[in-house]
């Protein structure tokens, strides 16, 4: 059997890749629902999920490091590699902190959920990730940027819930597992968006060979 072209298995690389974001970003959002209806049967549906994703990861992640042995690409086709592997690093960390949210779900009533702006938050962060994979698929450095300008967006509804955690907390009655169990929330989502601008930066790299560092937040 001859062999497969380099360009073909780079796309069947970038496809898989593909297909793991949209679990990652559905698996996002599904928390989401969880969280805010206690969805006890949800959320076990959620950690089986993420074990899928996480053999996913390794699994893509064998394959690309094949690829480099086997093929030893050069010039794009290798950014192109290590730009695969880097994102799925970053998606499986998504994954990871998507089943974080899940834990905190016994800590936290839906009266303190609603008095914050959790789920746009958390949808705004599922749509950078899906902006950054798209941006990925067609080597578009403009929606990448985007991507990381809607990352300050996440970030300052971050520290709007960081402000009105700590009025809160200074408050007599005030519930204060319940509240730090929001902060965290808020930083688990605020962090998502960091992976997806961390993603963004490695299409801008593939596709200008350029290395931006991205500059974490400070809460």
């Amino acid at each position: 059997m001859p062999e497969r072209p380099v360009h073909e298995l780079i796309k069947e690389l970038s496809e898989v890749l593909v297909q793991l974001s949209d679990k990652v970003v559905g698996n996002l959002l599904a928390s989401l629902d969880a969280v805010k209806n206690q969805d006890k049967e949800g959320a076990r549906n959620i950690r089986m999920v993420d074990d899928e994703i996480d053999v996913a990861e390794v699994n893509l992640e064998w394959r690309c490091l094949s690829f480099l042995a086997l093929q030893q690409p050069v010039a794009r086709d290798l950014r192109t590699i290590v730009t695969i592997i880097k994102i799925n690093d970053d998606l499986e960390r998504i994954g990871d902190l998507v089943v974080h949210i899940i834990e905190r779900m016994p800590d936290i009533s839906p009266e303190i959920l609603e008095l914050f702006a959790f789920e746009s938050m958390g949808m705004l962060a599922g749509d950078m990730v899906k902006k950054s994979i798209e941006a990925f698929v067609a080597k578009d450095r403009i929606l990448a940027n985007q991507v990381c300008a809607l990352d300050e967006e996440v970030d300052v509804m971050h520290r709007s819930v960081f402000k009105k955690v700590t009025a809160l907390m200074k408050e007599p009655n005030a519930d204060i597992n319940q509240l730090i169990a929001a902060l965290s929330l808020s930083r688990y989502i605020e962090r998502m968006a960091d992976h997806a601008s961390r993603i963004a930066n490695e299409v801008i790299f593939l596709v200008t060979g350029e290395i931006v560092r991205h500059r974490e937040g400070f809460f």
